[in-house]
């Protein structure tokens, strides 16, 4: 016992000394590019990377963003001091042309076509190649049958072929006929390359889509206007109230069209008890111009209804009251004249007022209060709207003089005013009292400041405009991509073979096999269909149609011979199953 370890020992001792000295090939920069592009080109790659960007993108929901507000980002900024400048390092307020994030983007647009091409390739050579030889043994496939053609039927084993791949052929596979005039004719037939083509098709629109979102990030443009009845807005770049270019936008992309707002109607509600003065109708009507020397046209303008315009979309997408004032300064001269866009703030829309004037002498005056459509003051004397309509409007305001800070040169929200540095000259609170203004009425500032007069009211609209190049193209790859899903959940790609011969008393037999690739569950469907076409083509009653047998896909039994009861076909020895599914 003992000499057979120690044999065993010194059969080890070399083994051991070898392995160690055996040195493994060096991968090498080559081999180590080969084999990450193989891992990044794979399905599996590409599928974590579209769900990383998915993922990647949920901050942008959850934090403000810069190209959207600017004004919000700086304010959370201040508002959060502990982390807020962490998140601004972190690119979180500008998630969408991130480093990281534009990182993943492109790393999944290499990924989805490297997985594409190849499989693109593969797939065209396959659909040029011939259907795989016929196996020796058809009753190995996971469906399979027989048939016994009548010695009296006169139809010999060539034409038994042929008129079988006629038949296929009809129901669109490629046929190919082996040896017609041998002993064993027989013949391969393949269909569904359909279902490849769709998974193309699927990944192809998936990079098109893709291509399409970077081309509206990087040459697309948006923009917001606030338009009062009268008011122009003409496609430039200084008639934006608020403007977001995409990254490689250039000025020279502004078509010159321009908008003309004419007239805004609302409807509300005067029936419903529960909805009763809310609105349920906006209609714009607006004069567009292709063109300086194009003739006007007449739109209108709806919400979800937009109007297009020298490529862009103009959405409706807000609205309010605009009172129309005359402030005069202490000299008697006319400071400012003209509609001042309320902000809505409540129900009936309550709306607030800001009113500055630079331009007053000798001090510039501010105005800050709310507008009412329909005023009405309750029993603690607060003035609230009490219906959307202007049944009873008012104007109520307090007044400052001094320094508005718009000298400086840094900018200032049109619909807030700073009084920390201004000084009061009506308040509720002081002796002057609050300034309340109906229509056609006029109140004189005291200490001789200047005078102010409420001229009426107009109706405004706030429009989005939008320009993004790829945003047809986009929906043109998700379609397609919809109907590649559809090709390649629902055509299956099967092959049949049909082999004849000759049994005894000259009877033609027929024996013929189906295989899919994958799971295919309607596959014993197509091979009763295919059996009943059979049929029918040679003329064959079905009680002497001979024998169907369909073995399970994991069958081990050896099929050398097909019996049945009219006779038998024997096949020469070979393979043991079918060729591989390619």
């Amino acid at each position: 016992m003992s000499e057979r370890v120690n044999v065993k020992k010194k059969q080890s001792v070399p083994v051991a000394e070898a392995k160690a000295q055996a040195a493994l090939p060096a991968l090498g920069p080559k081999g180590m590019l080969r084999w990450a592009w193989t891992q990044l080109t794979s399905m599996r790659t590409a599928l974590f990377l579209l769900l990383l960007l998915a993922v990647a993108a949920v901050p942008g929901s959850l934090f403000p963003q810069r190209p959207a507000n600017p004004a919000v980002v700086t304010q959370y900024i201040k508002d959060h001091p502990d982390y807020g400048k962490l998140l601004d390092s972190l690119q979180l307020y500008d998630v969408y042309s991130s480093a990281w994030f534009s990182a993943i983007y492109l790393l999944l647009f290499i990924s989805l076509i490297g997985c594409v091409v190849p499989r693109a390739i593969a797939h065209y050579k396959a659909m040029r190649s011939q259907p795989p030889r016929t196996p020796q043994r058809l009753s190995r496939l996971p469906e399979y049958g027989t048939l016994v053609i009548p010695a009296g039927a006169a139809v010999p084993a060539s034409d038994a072929i042929n008129g079988a791949a006629g038949l296929l052929r009809k129901r669109g596979y490629r046929v190919e006929v082996r040896d017609a005039d041998g002993a064993l004719p027989s013949l391969g037939a393949e269909r569904g390359f359909m279902k490849e083509v769709g998974n193309l098709v699927f990944h192809t629109s998936l990079i098109g889509v893709l291509v399409s979102v970077a081309a509206g990030g990087l040459f697309g443009y948006s923009g917001q206007r606030i338009l009062v009845e009268g008011d122009t807005f003409v496609n430039t770049l200084v008639g934006y109230d608020q403007f977001n270019p995409g990254t490689n936008f250039q000025s020279s992309q502004l078509q010159p069209y321009s908008l003309q707002l004419n007239k805004f109607n609302i409807t509300f509600d005067r029936e419903s008890r529960g909805k009763f003065g809310q609105p349920i109708d906006f209609a714009a009507t607006v004069t567009t111009k292709e063109n300086p020397d194009a003739p006007p046209k007449q739109e209108l303008l709806k919400v979800n209804d937009p109007v297009s315009l020298g490529g862009t979309s103009i959405y409706l997408t807000g609205n309010g009251y605009a009172p129309v004032v005359t402030i005069r300064d202490g000299a008697g001269n006319v400071a400012m004249q003209g509609p001042v866009v309320a902000k809505l703030q409540g129900q009936n829309y309550y709306s607030s007022v800001v009113i500055k004037v630079p331009d007053a002498k000798p001090d510039q005056l501010g105005f800050v209060g709310f507008f009412l459509p329909t005023a009405f003051v309750n029993d603690k004397n607060v003035s609230f709207s009490a219906d959307p309509e202007l049944f009873n409007p008012q104007l109520t305001l307090n007044s400052y003089y001094g320094d508005l800070g718009l000298n400086t040169g840094a900018p200032q929200n049109v619909f807030e005013l700073d009084v920390k540095n201004l000084t009061p000259l009506n308040a509720r609170n002081l002796a002057a009292g609050g300034i309340t203004l109906a229509p056609g009425s006029t109140y004189t500032l005291p200490d001789g400041k200047g005078t102010i007069s409420f001229d009426g009211v107009k109706r405004y609209i706030g429009v989005d405009i939008h320009h993004n190049p790829g945003q047809a193209y986009a929906l043109v790859f998700a379609l397609l991509a919809v109907a590649g899903l559809i090709l390649s959940l629902y055509v299956n790609r099967r092959r049949v073979w049909v082999r004849t011969g000759t049994a005894s008393a000259g009877r033609t037999m027929v024996e013929y096999g189906l295989l899919a690739r994958g799971e295919d569950h309607r596959l014993a469907g197509e091979a009763a269909a295919l059996r009943k076409l059979f049929t029918t083509e040679w003329q064959l009653p079905e009680d002497t149609a001979g024998s169907q047998r369909t073995p399970s896909r994991t069958s081990d039994n050896v099929a050398g011979s097909v019996d049945n009861a009219e006779g038998s076909l024997t096949t020469p020895a070979g393979p043991t199953g079918p060729e591989k599914d390619q």
